[in-house]
């Protein structure tokens, strides 16, 4: 299957880098989550892979060439950069049945795309009727017409109710799992942590981090076990004399950093001390993408004097 393969990759805006040599692969079989605050350069680089724009400098190419020298496109790469690009006039099903002839591909993969999107039964609807989460899985119907190896979407999640978040999930997993190449750019968390097993981070057109999911947030986020017995200054004195850092909380329980509910359970059995709580809290892509990005916001809101 195809990597999109980025090598020093750059795009100027009247003097402003929008993409500052940029050097990744995305590679095949898995979810890359595309993250990174707004101005940091991930639409444009999506627009500069789909020939859509031109790198002021360095390449983006699909299986070591640039998309305007594919064959027949649609059948290599499939995207969804803007939902409201179908012509409202159109049916769902004539939508695609243009696209599909103007690539050359079979019109029986129209109803194979609208079977897979959920849009079977609303076909022959006309698009200007859609809701944004029905445009949504319209645009993704587009992005697999031709049956590509490689697939983009900016916020495919924009828009969609919860069963139709969780229906994008499984899709992507399931597009990963059939060898595909997929890149989606999000502003969701807690939905990358899920459907993804690969990051690429941008800040300010720079690339910031290309890790795993789970490397990415352990190399950011200590881990943490919050604890509560009856005493909370025993408990304190305990977790003082064994090394650990520690925070008390209003309800005075303990919080601890870099440290296993099963050491902290041992120690606090041999201190005769009760268990009242023991949590492991598990680190989030959230935290570790602040953490790395709080500086890389184009735009941020101030904090609000009271």
């Amino acid at each position: 299957m195809t990597s999109i393969e980025l090598r020093d990759l750059t795009k100027e805006y009247g003097g402003r880098r929008a993409v500052d040599g940029l050097t990744l692969t995305v590679r095949p079989g898995r979810v890359t989550g595309f993250l990174g605050p707004n101005g940091a350069g991930k639409s444009t680089t999506m627009r500069l892979v789909l020939g859509l724009d031109r790198p002021t400098s360095g390449t983006a190419t699909l299986d070591g060439r640039p998309y305007d020298q594919l064959t027949e496109p649609l059948r290599r790469v499939g995207s969804l950069l803007d939902a409201r690009a179908a012509h409202g006039a159109r049916t769902a099903y004539d939508h695609l049945r243009v696209l599909a002839a103007a690539n050359r591909i079979p019109v029986a993969r129209v109803g194979t795309v609208l079977e897979r999107t959920g849009l079977a039964s609303v076909a022959r609807r006309r698009v200007r009727t859609f809701s944004l989460g029905m445009r949504q899985r319209l645009g993704i119907a587009a992005a697999l017409l031709g049956d590509p190896g490689v697939i983009l979407l900016d916020e495919p999640a924009n828009g969609l109710d919860p069963e139709g978040i969780v229906w994008v999930r499984s899709l992507l997993r399931e597009l990963a799992a059939e060898g595909r190449t997929v890149l989606v750019s999000s502003h969701l968390m807690g939905e990358t942590a899920v459907f993804a097993d690969h990051l690429v981070i941008l800040g300010r057109g720079r690339l910031l981090a290309d890790t795993s999911v789970r490397e990415f947030i352990d190399a950011r986020v200590r881990p943490r076990v919050r604890v509560r017995t009856a005493d909370a200054d025993a408990l304190g004195a305990l977790l003082l004399r064994h090394g650990h850092e520690a925070e008390r909380d209003a309800d005075g329980a303990w919080t601890v950093r870099q440290a296993h509910a099963e050491e902290l359970g041992r120690l606090m059995s041999e201190a005769g001390l009760p268990v009242l709580e023991l949590a492991a809290q598990e680190a989030s892509l959230e935290e570790a993408y602040f953490d790395l990005t709080a500086t890389e916001a184009e735009f941020t809101a101030q904090p609000q004097e009271v």
